[in-house]
């Protein structure tokens, strides 16, 4: 896609660098235009993107996401942090047993000595420095690696989205899926950055003061596991539950609020219109309160795992306080012994607090990788074959042979359809809503694949090729023009890259579009909001027509595509429709049916199967149904804008 003219050759402006950077055209004034090159001249150049979409995922992609495969496919970081967290862990841990040396060699009675206690000062300063030090580098590492993880993630689920046939999102709210790239991702950077290095590093701390701990006392700490362990374990295990089944829920309930969210400012037009503020002000609330009482209940199992952990930590610390002192009253330990053993103890308990938090972190990132694995799980309903072929240049011929089909397959929509479409013909499907008629230009486009039954494309199974080869022939103009934020330049060359000026311009001759062109500001290269709002729906089917002349398809489908349009547009669209079916085969589906008699045939639908097929001559000879839509469209006013009844 040429996105570089959507923007109005704003790097081109700026020239040399400016131009690898593709930096937008901002309206820079010319005042400024010397500071910005040099602001430009500073900037890296992006080097060409290697990525290629392939409509089969690579063995790479089918591999089941988990978190080491994600944090493993960066050994060097990941080996890095680990090497960090050891060194800091054990850096940590020397200062109690400075502190024991001191007391023992420089504050008790017969080893008073103030260079012992300077020195141990000093190094104690000395640890805290290097303990920052690598504590900087340590957030610098991981920090590279969640941010080079997530941006893999994005891409590995962007690409999941492009592969899943159109039913997928037909069913799934589109905030649901917003929140999986949203704050299901965000929760797992968060993790990588901070919640798995905090993990290991509190872990491998309790591990390493258990050890000083046996050490320096054998009797002391084994009060300390005996007594204080189980309980901490056995109340672990309870959290680990509780929170897991808190935090899945809360993902979910998110994601839920974002979809009303999406939905009601996607339809607030519809909102306004119909005075609907208050209900679905009430409606949020309810939503929105199903998440609150998620994030309650997860608060109350962290409210009672948490100051539960400390009253075993301070129950513990007071029992062995007991039993310490009165070895040291039996001259079975020393003082400074004595005070390591409490600094190495709450220690101990330190980390389980942070933990609490950090295991927090855990789960919600466990949570958010549950819910973007089931994502990544569900298969595309269309796929290519292993053994796909690429489809070569084709005359048209479509052919539908014995089709069945459902959206559901237990309620057929389509039932044994039988049609030819010859080379360069046009066809019109008329015939009442839901009759099947959008249905068989889906696929033909394989949007589906039919239930029974096969589609062919001079005579090949439309299955056997790759879906590339066969859209990159197929041209589809939808009821609901959809345009892109960006600029109508950008929005006509969306279906082919490399279109030139030259090519833009004949397409918009042909559809009818140089009126509107030139009433806009900035002529093409005005740019246009998300879904093209600022545009009448007219003005968005003449650019959608416009987009799907430059695409040069060898077989064109028009969806209703004339249902927007008043009469002159309608007039305009037909000397257009001329030209675009000019030595195209084309599928029209047709309300209008001023539409449909510029077809060479007509096929009429009704209860999802063909009823009559022939000329707009031939069937209004016959007498069938054709001939009364044709009367009763007659009788309503023929040409206006009045669909015939259905």
């Amino acid at each position: 896609m040429a996105w570089g003219g959507g923007w109005g050759g704003g790097g081109a402006m700026f020239g040399g660098r400016g131009g690898e950077t593709g930096l937008p055209f901002g309206g820079i004034p010319s005042e400024l235009m010397e500071e910005a090159s040099k602001l430009l001249a500073t900037e890296p150049g992006r080097e060409p993107s290697r990525l290629v979409f392939t409509q089969r995922p690579s063995e790479k992609e089918r591999q089941r996401l988990t978190l080491p495969r994600l944090v493993g496919a960066y050994p060097g970081y990941l080996v890095g942090g680990s090497v960090l967290v050891i060194v800091i862990s054990l850096i940590l841990q020397s200062g109690p047993l400075l502190t024991e040396f001191a007391i023992n060699n420089g504050m008790v009675a017969g080893h008073h000595s103030i260079t012992v206690i300077a020195t141990c000062g000093a190094l104690y300063l000395l640890v805290g420095l290097s303990s920052a030090l690598f504590q900087r580098v340590q957030i610098d590492v991981t920090g590279k690696l969640a941010s080079r993880v997530m941006h893999d993630l994005r891409i590995r689920v962007f690409t999941h989205f492009q592969r899943l046939g159109l039913d997928f999102f037909t069913e799934e709210k589109a905030g649901v899926l917003m929140s999986r790239m949203t704050s299901d991702v965000e929760n797992l950077q968060q993790l990588i950055q901070d919640g798995i290095s905090q993990f290991a590093m509190q872990g491998l701390t309790m591990i390493v003061i258990t050890i000083v701990l046996f050490a320096m006392n054998v009797t002391l700490a084994a009060w300390t596991v005996l007594l204080v362990v189980p309980l901490l374990f056995v109340f672990s295990i309870w959290f680990h539950r509780a929170s897991e089944r808190g935090y899945l829920l809360s993902r979910d309930r998110i994601a839920n609020v974002l979809a009303d969210l999406s939905e009601s400012l996607y339809g607030i037009r519809v909102v306004t219109a119909n005075n609907r503020q208050r209900r679905n002000i009430t409606n949020h609330r309810h939503v929105v309160g199903a998440y609150r009482d998620a994030n309650l209940y997860t608060g109350r199992v962290n409210a009672i795992y948490g100051p539960a952990t400390i009253m075993i930590g301070i129950l513990g610390q007071g029992l062995l306080l007991g039993i310490g002192g009165d070895m040291v009253l039996k001259h079975r330990l020393t003082i400074g012994a004595l005070v390591a053993f409490f600094l190495y103890l709450n220690r101990f308990f330190q980390p389980i607090q942070l933990l609490v938090q950090q295991y927090n972190a855990l789960q919600q990132g466990r949570s958010s990788i549950i819910r973007l694995r089931e994502l990544l799980e569900v298969a595309p309903t269309v796929d290519e074959a292993p053994d796909a072929t690429t489809l070569p240049t084709i005359e048209g011929r479509i052919t539908f042979e014995h089709v069945s089909f459902g959206y559901d397959p237990a309620h057929l929509v389509l039932h044994d359809v039988n049609l030819e479409i010859a080379p360069g013909e046009s066809v019109a499907f008329v015939g009442p809503t839901g009759a099947g008629k959008s249905t068989m230009a889906k696929l033909a486009n394989r949007f589906y694949d039919p239930t029974e039954g096969r589609v062919l494309l001079d005579g090949i199974d439309i299955r056997t090729v790759t879906l590339h080869s066969l859209r990159s022939q197929l041209g589809v103009v939808p009821q609901e023009a959809f345009l892109f934020a960006g600029s109508i330049r950008t929005n006509l060359s969306f279906g082919r890259t490399g279109v030139t000026s030259e090519e833009i311009e004949e397409a918009i001759d042909v559809v009818g579009l140089r009126e509107l062109i030139e009433r806009l500001p900035d002529g093409i290269d005005t740019i246009v909001h998300e879904r093209g709002q600022t545009l009448s729906s007219g003005e968005r089917q003449l650019l959608a027509l416009a987009r799907a002349f430059l695409a040069r398809p060898r077989v064109l489908i028009l969806d209703e595509a004339t249902s927007s349009l008043d009469l002159r547009s309608e007039t305009v669209i037909e000397r257009a429709l001329d030209r675009l079916l000019e030595g195209r085969s084309a599928i029209l589906i047709a309300h209008r049916l001023t539409t449909a008699q510029r077809a060479d045939r007509i096929v009429v639908i009704d209860k999802g199967t063909v009823v009559e097929v022939g000329t707009p001559g031939e069937l209004l000879f016959a007498g069938g149904a054709y001939a009364t839509m044709y009367a009763a469209w007659l009788q309503s006013g023929g040409r206006d804008s009045t669909r015939p009844p259905e």
